[in-house]
């Protein structure tokens, strides 16, 4: 397929700049691959749609405060620091973007706080990205609480709006456990206490996976043909006791449902040689786009993307090309809110 078949427009103000008030009464549209029927319902409904041995699989990824502001050493040029990844826990070296690219140089010394934290630039990766290292002597604990004191919560560039307090908690699963994410798996912002407990007395099983999500997901595609296209590589963990659950879920035929794109792409990256999953972790680079034969999951709960972005292009090789289409058609017209803070979508 090509990059422009999945080209959409979008009025600015369906865009999401706050969380619903509940995390659970965001809107729901239900697609129904069968008989290509949509349903509007919200979040707290989907309880309705599942039964015992049914299988939740999670991405219980944190995301922590990876963006800095500081100044640059002798002009105090003000700078943006977005920790990508940590490379070395124990010389504190991290993969960063840096902005103003321009004025930042290796050997330059930054300053974060009131000099509570200093780091140095020692290499260039690309354009904007940038090697570092912190210059901290003091406990790994404690350095870790300091860029948590001093970070802030990374919201995408489109929630066109500074973070506030609120968003640490907000732009956070309730589940969330494995620091090392510098987005929200968005498709699990709408969990709430009471709507697990609710599953779980139904006697839906409720499982994790991690996976590290990394700015690569907002990742613009560049090219025509989608063959073309290289994704970022991300972090991911799909351990024993989820893999026993959701075999034996394929086994009694129930449901087998991602929460979220970072779900099915750690699923479907740990398939076995007999279309079960099978226990695995390192980085995967899977870039799922129509046609594509999924082999774990047969339901998928997804927020509405942006355009012409690999997450709309998984959800329309889930749900099908015409029908995921016509179903953010439906949505624009229905005035759904769109992005990480918006609208979810369950694809049976």
């Amino acid at each position: 397929m090509k990059l422009s078949e999945f080209k959409f427009d979008l009025p600015a103000g369906l865009v999401a700049l706050y969380p619903s008030e509940n995390r659970d009464e965001s809107r729901l549209m239900v697609l129904h691959r069968d008989s290509g029927k949509i349903e509007h319902k919200t979040f707290k409904d989907i309880v309705d749609y599942f039964d015992e041995g049914d299988n939740f699989i999670i991405n219980d990824t944190k995301v922590f405060p990876a963006r800095l502001y500081g100044n640059k050493e002798k002009t105090g040029a003000k700078i943006e620091v977005f920790l990508l990844r940590e490379l070395n826990k124990e010389l504190h070296l991290w993969d960063v973007l840096v902005d103003p690219a321009r004025k930042i140089r290796v050997g330059n010394k930054l300053y974060f706080g009131d000099g509570d934290l200093v780091a140095e630039v020692i290499d260039n990766t690309t354009s904007r990205g940038r090697t570092i290292r912190f210059l901290y002597d003091g406990e790994g604990v404690d350095f870790y609480k300091m860029i948590d004191t001093l970070g802030e919560t990374p919201l995408p560039k489109y929630i066109k709006r500074k973070a506030e307090p609120d968003d640490r908690e907000r732009f956070q699963t309730i589940y969330a456990e494995n620091v090392g994410a510098v987005a929200a798996p968005t498709a699990g912002l709408h969990f709430t206490k009471q709507l697990m407990k609710r599953l779980e007395i139904k006697g839906v099983e409720i499982n994790p996976i991690t996976l590290h999500i990394g700015l690569g997901t907002f990742r613009p595609v560049d090219v025509e043909d989608l063959t073309k296209h290289k994704m970022d590589s991300e972090n991911f963990f799909v351990r024993q006791p989820t893999v026993d659950m959701v075999n034996k879920a394929i086994d009694e035929k129930k449901r087998v449902v991602a929460v979220g794109t970072t779900v099915m792409r750690s699923l479907e990256s740990s398939v076995s040689a007999s279309n079960r999953l099978k226990p695995n972790e390192g980085w995967t680079d899977k870039f799922i786009f129509p046609p594509y034969e999924f082999k774990i999951c047969n339901a998928l709960i997804s927020n509405f993307h942006m355009p012409e972005s690999t997450l709309l292009m998984m959800a329309s090789a889930f749900g099908g090309y015409d029908l995921v289409m016509e179903a953010y058609r439906v949505a624009i017209k229905e005035k759904y809110r769109f992005f990480s803070y918006g609208d979810a979508m369950l694809i049976l």
